[in-house]
């Protein structure tokens, strides 16, 4: 099997701290749903099919089958996240494989193909041609992430405070417009569909803090006594800084095509 996840890429030990992420906005989940036609909620949404590539700990996957969808199917190559995914949705219809975004060893019957927070970390390429054989035809393709809203003042009073200790921060392909990239190589998909989602957080300083150790960040590595140190002066600072507790705004985001 084809390795996913490079050693820069391994999130191992950055599964535990993703219960503290906030989750991806449920509006813009029906919204989704409903532009790639899934079938109402009296309707048949449990034959419905669904691939959920990068799953992690199973985020997304719990929305989706809260969305009422029951044929989900998750992929996920790192065994800690998988694990945490595999208890989470215990005692529901998904069904985990240990698998990669370019080799998921699965059938091409899927109507519609996920990507939560995952597109970024793999070779993007790839993963779209094999999406496209998992796809039946007219299915659909999703990529999304949840980003810090910068316009919201918390956000913006933490990132200056990052910026302070690190002039050149950047945020990686994560961050990045994917219509480009999917406009040059999506061969076999068709019109581009891009929504984005605010949403309200009520947040703790701790639980906004942990939510960062869920993060693989090239600026601060954790596994080094240097980026370990810098990531305790950033978080001081902005404990130093930010309420208690607060209300921070997040943006989901979200760019979906359909198979021709």
């Amino acid at each position: 099997m084809e390795k996913l996840v490079e050693k820069n890429w391994d999130y191992s030990k950055n599964a535990e701290f993703y219960r503290y992420r906030p989750n991806y906005s449920e509006r813009a989940i029906e919204m989704l749903m409903a532009y790639v036609q899934t079938p109402s909620a009296s309707g048949s949404r449990k034959d419905f099919s669904v691939v959920d590539v990068g799953a992690g700990t199973g985020n997304l996957t719990i929305l989706l089958l809260k969305a009422g969808l029951q044929k989900v199917t998750a992929v996920e190559p790192n065994d800690a996240m998988r694990k945490i995914g595999e208890e989470v949705t215990k005692g529901t219809s998904v069904q985990w494989v240990r698998a990669t975004a370019t080799e998921t060893t699965l059938a091409h019957t899927s109507d519609w193909v996920t990507f939560g927070s995952s597109f970024n970390v793999i070779d993007r390429e790839k993963a779209l041609l094999e999406t496209h054989r998992l796809l039946r035809p007219g299915g659909f393709f999703s990529c999304l992430w949840n980003h810090r809203n910068l316009l919201c003042p918390i956000q913006k009073q933490a990132e200056a405070i990052v910026e302070s200790f690190v002039p050149s921060y950047s945020r990686g392909v994560r961050r990045e417009d994917q219509r480009p990239f999917l406009e040059e190589h999506a061969t076999g998909f068709k019109d581009i569909c891009y929504l984005e989602v605010d949403f309200d957080v009520e947040r703790t300083i701790e639980d906004y803090l942990l939510a960062w150790k869920s993060v693989k960040n090239r600026f601060w590595d954790l596994e080094t006594p240097e980026g370990a140190s810098l990531f305790a002066k950033i978080t001081d600072k902005i404990r130093q800084e930010l309420p208690r507790t607060f209300s921070v705004r997040y943006t989901t985001r979200a760019w979906t095509m359909q198979k021709q």
